[in-house]
């Protein structure tokens, strides 16, 4: 007799890349102080970071996601909070503090390798990720993780439309396919109103922008400590109606 309850068949996983499989948001913060300390002699303003992320919030529709918006936010807002008066030369370091999150080096997280390794021989594996292409094809290269992907997107935002978009490309349908990430915002919430299945690994650097309520009565989501929990995360998918 029918349960009316049939097999998940999972055969491709998407993955986010920045704070999913390497480090990235800890440089950032890392620039974020080195801002404040160039501005210390010019400015008082005790809401400094507030402001910068201010900006950077603001700025994303012009300048996307990436180390160049981000720049040029900390330019924009060196000179608000010092009503135009910061020196040139400081403006210098600035850019150059900008620059320098090219030059950091590409830490993957732990028990990537081995789960991208175990997982390729099951799954279509593909790169979601979003940001100035110039800076992802930079660390993707430097990661040395490239070679398992069948595909990568790098795209401007992730939104449902995106995800219908790459699902449409790159897989056998949204219903047969898992989203891998550490934004709420970006990977899960998004991904799951395409119509996939989404897994949560959560970062403890995550950027307060990519914050977003919790799915948790969702049945295509779940959430795991780590990316080498991933593998029996999905599995527990189980059945569905």
């Amino acid at each position: 007799m029918s349960t009316g309850r049939s097999k998940i068949s999972i055969t491709t996983i998407a993955f986010d890349a920045d704070d999913t499989l390497w480090q990235n948001e800890q440089f950032f913060r890392l620039t974020e102080q080195r801002f404040a300390d160039l501005l210390r002699d010019y400015t008082d303003a005790p809401d400094l970071n507030d402001r910068l992320i201010a900006a950077v919030t603001k700025n994303l529709s012009f300048y996307g996601f990436g180390m160049k918006g981000f720049t040029l936010s900390m330019v924009e807002t060196a000179l608000e909070v010092t009503d135009h008066r910061v020196p040139g030369t400081v403006i210098a370091e600035i850019l150059a503090a900008g620059r320098e999150l090219l030059n950091y080096p590409i830490e993957t997280l732990p028990y990537v390798d081995q789960t991208l390794t175990q997982l390729q021989d099951n799954y279509r594996l593909i790169l979601v990720t979003k940001g100035d292409v110039f800076d992802q094809e930079r660390k993707l290269a430097a990661s040395g993780l490239a070679e398992y992907f069948a595909a990568v997107e790098i795209v401007s935002d992730k939104n449902e439309a995106t995800y219908r978009r790459i699902y449409e490309r790159h897989t056998d349908g949204a219903d047969r396919t898992v989203m891998v990430g550490n934004s709420l915002r970006s990977d899960i919430v998004p991904a799951l109103a395409a119509g996939s299945y989404a897994v949560y690994i959560p970062h403890d650097l995550t950027w307060s922008y990519e914050h977003a309520d919790e799915p948790a009565a969702q049945p295509r989501y779940a959430k795991t400590d780590h990316i080498g929990q991933l593998e029996a995360t999905i599995a527990k998918f189980g059945t569905i109606d």
